[in-house]
């Protein structure tokens, strides 16, 4: 009888569905920044919406830039140590061809590395939140600098690169709980404990200005949030990309609806605010886990974390940090829940074969998702605290606090959100209307 003859696997090719696919991706979570930009925007007072904007568009600059000199390379270059990597022929993308493709995918590098780019983005930008109406623009984009070299790129490099210690654990972080969320939301914790509270917090009111804003940002944010999840699996022929869609809008809807009913019987309303958050919250919750759950398992990670970050966001008042737009309620919180219970509602017909405590597969998966959420935890919060003491005794991270009484719009931007003048009086009644409120607030603190 003839030897059996054992043929090399036939190597991944070109696939232009998938290349297409993930441009368009790219695209939506692109979209996202502008859309948690609408969405901070219209949670802050009149004075801070032009800030509260560009704190997350600055991000779109400067993290490009930072990512094409050297972020994807320490993030997705060859490993060291497991804590970082590193390729010299990716440092300014030159040497790079155009159809070479991404180890084990069918689509080229670039594809790969600008989809992982908007990534980048939008995370330094979801930590703006907490710090709204009081942080010098300057301050924020430096911070932006740092905090994307020493804290993104890392831990980028730890859940996704080849090589990255949580990689090689085996946590799994399908598109951001550990990466993006709790990255940010850990950063932002440590940020405000540096930086400290806004004038007149838990004593003058601060409620949204627009919540049709915040309804149009969530909007956008949500959308987005497809590109952002079924992405991440970079192609579906398996139909794991599927998987992670429905579990997206899955997810989403519960937590929206268990936000609003614990809400209706915490507060006896059900708000738009609320419903804005609970999307946010659930989207949050199943970008770690939706390649992992069944559409089952992702209403009960949507549940849970909206009730969890319904209570979550009145932290802030109990504990006395001035968590601005609840960034830490529902971005570190949510991250943390939907990184965890995958440990129970694993199913093992996703991503891979591991099992949750709910599916037989015991807690062994819960304890290497808790070693990849606490030490990233504790890792961002330790060193963005740092950072933020670093800023704010050389170069000071806040505002003065006249102009963040006066708003912070008109002394870093010198432009306002709305133009009234040519509705009521003109600009003379505007300016003297502005004056008049800005007087009375200075009046309150000095009381």
């Amino acid at each position: 009888m003839a030897p059996a003859i054992t043929l090399a696997a036939e190597a991944p090719k070109l696939s232009a569905a998938n290349t297409g696919f993930m441009l368009i991706c790219s695209a939506l979570v692109m979209l996202m920044t502008p859309g948690l930009a609408f969405f901070y925007g219209g949670m802050v007072r009149v004075k801070s919406t032009l800030n509260m904007l560009m704190m997350s568009f600055i991000s779109l600059g400067i993290v490009t830039i930072l990512w094409v000199l050297y972020g994807f390379s320490m993030a997705f270059g060859t490993d060291s140590g497991s804590l970082i990597g590193w390729n010299s022929d990716w440092v300014g993308l030159g040497n790079i061809g155009l159809t070479e493709l991404w180890p084990g995918y069918t689509i080229p590098v670039f594809v790969f590395l600008v989809f992982q780019l908007m990534f980048a983005i939008i995370t330094p930008a979801l930590i703006s939140g907490a710090l709204a109406d009081r942080v010098k623009f300057s301050a924020w984009a430096l911070f932006i600098t740092l905090w994307a070299t020493v804290v993104y790129f890392p831990v980028a490099h730890w859940v996704w690169g080849a090589g990255g210690w949580a990689f090689e654990l085996g946590v799994i972080d399908f598109a951001g709980g550990t990466a993006v969320h709790i990255n940010a939301g850990a950063a932002a914790l440590g940020v405000i404990l540096v930086i400290g509270k806004r004038v007149g917090f838990k004593r003058d009111p601060m409620r949204p200005h627009s919540l049709p804003l915040v309804m149009l940002g969530a909007g956008l944010l949500w959308f987005g949030w497809f590109g952002f999840n079924a992405g991440s699996w970079l192609g579906n022929d398996d139909g794991v990309g599927a998987l992670m869609f429905v579990n997206t809008q899955v997810a989403t809807a519960a937590a929206m609806l268990a936000w609003l009913a614990y809400e209706k019987i915490r507060h006896g309303a059900f708000t738009t605010l609320g419903a804005a958050s609970g999307a946010v919250a659930g989207l949050v919750a199943i970008t770690p886990a939706g390649g992992a759950v069944t559409p089952l398992g992702a209403i009960a990670v949507g549940v849970i974390a909206g009730v969890l970050c319904a209570m979550a966001v009145g932290l802030k008042y109990k504990f006395g940090y001035d968590d601005s737009l609840d960034v830490v309620g529902v971005h570190l919180v949510g991250g943390v829940v939907g990184s965890l219970l995958i440990g129970f509602f694993a199913s093992g017909k996703g991503q891979s074969e591991v099992e949750g405590l709910f599916y037989g597969g015991g807690l062994t998966q819960f304890w290497k998702q808790c070693a990849g959420v606490f030490a990233v935890l504790a890792y961002s919060l330790i060193v963005s605290a740092l950072l933020a003491f670093i800023l704010d005794k050389t170069m000071g991270m806040r505002v003065t606090e006249d102009d963040e009484v006066a708003g912070i719009d008109q002394a870093e931007h010198a432009e306002t959100a709305y133009d009234f003048s040519g509705a009521g009086g003109g600009a003379a009644k505007t300016a003297a209307v502005a004056a008049a409120v800005a007087g009375a607030e200075s009046k309150k603190v000095d009381a």
